[in-house]
């Protein structure tokens, strides 16, 4: 798949307007498309990219009372370049002089400890993450970008309630189109670059965003002098996603001593390149497993950096499946949080998704076809779970749309789910 069309983002609408009185803070992974949100969301306001050396010098030099008056409302983009611009920008708006501005950046461990140390309780951060497969698809189709099906799970009362109303299957040619989204997220990622290019000239992108991030991102987060340990210890963490973490198994194979290697997970999570889905924290039938599992956001940049740039197993696509979940959930600052849950009992469901007044359980199969046997799982959460109990669905790639079995638990296609 390969377009020109220009998509637009879930985070466009969730921006402040810029005639409230607010302290915006836009953050993410590189290349994600900040610069062209923020830019296309306050057209009116002046750009300021501190990644030139004459901008930072020059807001180095702006005094904090005349902040307003010489920058005013203005987007301030890798605004952790110059750590003066958020006392600045604390006092003009505690001083009533500005009332609004926009901070941006991709180093989330310095740009957001600095807004913790001289903006907390003034500004509002929103995470933006690579395309997700809802805004590829509203593009692709040329439609407007509507919530995916996984947003109904918020508020609806049961998933009989959501999923009994629609058809079995959608049309061939709306189902080719979203067939050919989910192809290249799962095969290339979500960077909005890639759409534009060629497979040859997404292989050469990938490569040389594995550099920056190592040289850029990493100068930013950690200063190593020695890159050699991290890219190995990155590539070996890369071939796990998918996987319950063991620190002490992750740090042994990776040659380096068990801290080391939770700093270094930690910079892959700070730097969004990947995430930790905690276990489910109640004990609904046996004992909890309590170790967390370690999911890529991106397939793209996980092809890239561990090698495996043909696979196509189980593991990747439940990595895919649990990567846009987890840009939903941010993106739309849903009220529901993401688990897993396994008991030591052998009891084992790949998410589970909590919400104030229940849960829903989602088996994750890499696989055209499926039937009741793929649903034993969720049979057993549901039990355990009673009355708290909302739903469960066997996501898997095929396209019909189905009831799988009691207690209301479906056949869901993925494409289906996400679009």
């Amino acid at each position: 798949m390969k377009s020109e069309k220009r998509v637009k983002r879930w985070l466009s609408d969730r921006l402040p307007s810029a005639d409230d009185r607010r302290v915006v803070i836009v953050t993410g992974a590189r290349q994600t498309g900040k610069t062209t949100l923020i830019r296309q969301s306050y057209p009116a306001l002046r750009y300021v990219n501190l990644d030139a050396f004459e901008n930072r010098e020059w807001v180095r030099e702006v005094s904090s009372f005349n902040w307003a008056a010489e920058v005013g409302a203005a987007v301030i983009d890798e605004a952790q370049k110059e750590a003066s611009v958020f006392e600045k920008v604390k006092y003009a708006f505690d001083e009533g002089a500005l009332l609004f501005s926009v901070l941006s950046g991709s180093a989330q461990i310095l740009l957001l400890s600095r807004v913790r140390e001289t903006l907390a309780g003034r500004a509002f951060v929103y995470e933006l993450w690579p395309l997700m497969f809802c805004e590829c698809a509203a593009a692709m189709r040329g439609v407007a970008l509507k919530p995916p099906l996984c947003a109904g799970l918020v508020k609806c009362e049961s998933l009989d309630a959501l999923l009994s109303p629609l058809g079995a299957r959608l049309p061939p040619d709306e189902m080719h189109v979203l067939d050919q989204v989910g192809t290249h997220l799962f095969e290339w990622g979500g960077m909005p670059e890639l759409l534009r290019l060629d497979d040859e000239e997404r292989r050469q992108w990938l490569r040389s965003y594995e550099i920056t991030y190592l040289e850029r991102d990493l100068g930013d987060l950690a200063r190593l002098s020695d890159l050699a340990p991290f890219k190995k210890f990155q590539r070996l963490a890369a071939l796990r996603s998918g996987r319950m973490l063991s620190y002490a198994e992750l740090a042994k194979d990776a040659g380096v001593s068990a801290e080391t290697a939770r700093r270094y997970l930690e910079y892959l999570r700070l730097s969004y390149q990947a995430v930790l889905l905690q276990p489910y924290h109640v004990n609904l039938t046996s004992q909890v497993v309590k170790t967390p599992k370690l999911y890529w956001i991106d397939p793209g940049v996980l092809r890239q950096v561990s090698g495996l740039h043909q696979a196509d197993t189980g593991e990747l696509f439940e990595t895919f499946v649990v990567g846009e979940l987890n840009k939903w959930v941010s993106s739309s600052g849903a009220d529901i949080r993401l688990f897993y849950y396994r008991t030591r009992s052998g009891l084992e469901v790949d998410l589970l998704i909590e919400r104030s007044d229940g849960l829903f359980g989602i088996e994750i199969k890499s696989r055209e076809s499926v039937d009741r046997a793929d649903a034993s799982g969720l049979r057993r959460l549901a039990e355990a779970a009673g009355e708290r109990w909302r739903g469960g669905m066997v996501v898997y790639r095929g396209s019909r749309l189905a009831p799988l079995c009691e207690p209301d638990i479906w056949a869901v296609p993925c494409a289906r789910l996400l679009s």
